[in-house]
């Protein structure tokens, strides 16, 4: 078990919750602020998107990720800044037998333009998500090909940015530990992302299946969304690992009560000092993730 935990907060994501919360962070100034507030329940880590402030939907335009970078920096609380690059690997394929026919939500760029705003900011950590996956029940899919993947690595390597890496399915995690062969990124952190239809299943057997496969020496995490978020906290600690919540991967703190970013980190280390565990703080897990 794992008794000195990093706690990212994923702040607000790409998904479609906008509609479905009456407070999911929008603006850079409020995702900052609710980065500001998990940082000061507890949170080591905030990870980031950025959305269209007239919309909602989600951006991956560098003027944004910019402003939040400049309020999270100006508050002067201690966080460790995560900040995606996942963006521009969105394809909705055409319906029925009209598959070239992209649908509105395609935003698909190559990999070196996902991470202009990594190059710009250059945050404590990124993310690379690590393979193709179907992602929802619908014609959507994210792209990250083979090709892509090792250019994204190799410059945020060459950036000097530490890669965490995305893992949705046992084929990413051989994927990932095939670019570390290869020397494409150095001492990653791996995050196991559990749940997302239609990736790893957020269940017991599929967690340690998959942290039986990790390389040796290298910091983990792990979520489940939804309902199975504060049980996949509590399996990663029992397996070594560290953990993630927020409103990227869950909505609700409890049965129809609405939660928010602070409520969420302030309930996971709730659990784990139940488990007899305790929380890093950015000071200690910049030496556990060889950030100093």
């Amino acid at each position: 078990m794992n008794r000195d935990v990093i706690v990212t907060c994923a702040i607000t994501g790409a998904g479609d919750t906008v509609g479905k919360h009456p407070a999911i962070p929008v603006t850079p100034k409020q995702i900052a602020d609710s980065a500001i507030e998990a940082a000061n329940a507890g949170a080591t880590i905030v990870h980031c998107h950025v959305r269209d402030p007239e919309t909602g939907n989600p951006s991956r335009d560098p003027a944004l990720y910019r402003e939040l970078m400049e309020h999270i920096r100006s508050s002067n609380v201690d966080v460790i800044v995560n900040l995606t690059a996942g963006m521009g690997g969105d394809l909705e394929i055409g319906p029925g037998e009209e598959p070239f026919k992209f649908g509105s939500s395609t935003d698909l760029v190559g990999p070196l333009e996902r991470l202009v705003h990594v190059e710009e900011l250059r945050p404590d950590i990124c993310t690379l998500d690590c393979g193709t996956l179907n992602f929802g029940d619908g014609d959507t899919i994210y792209v990250a090909t083979p090709a892509q993947l090792r250019a994204g690595a190799k410059r945020i390597t060459e950036l000097g940015v530490k890669v965490e890496l995305e893992i949705f399915d046992t084929g990413n995690l051989q994927f990932a530990n095939q670019m570390l062969k290869e020397g494409l990124i150095k001492d990653p952190m791996y995050q196991l992302c559990l749940g997302i239809p239609w990736g790893a299943p957020a269940d017991t057997s599929t967690m340690k299946a998959m942290v039986d496969n990790l390389p040796g020496g290298h910091q983990w995490s792990a979520f489940g969304i939804g309902r199975m978020q504060m049980p996949m906290a509590a399996q990663a600690m029992l397996l070594g690992g560290h953990v993630r919540v927020g409103l990227e991967d869950n909505i609700w703190l409890d049965k129809g009560v609405y939660a928010s970013n602070g409520k969420l980190v302030e309930r996971v280390i709730e659990l784990m000092q139940r488990m007899g565990a305790s929380p890093q703080t950015p000071a200690q897990a910049r030496k556990t993730l060889n950030l100093v």
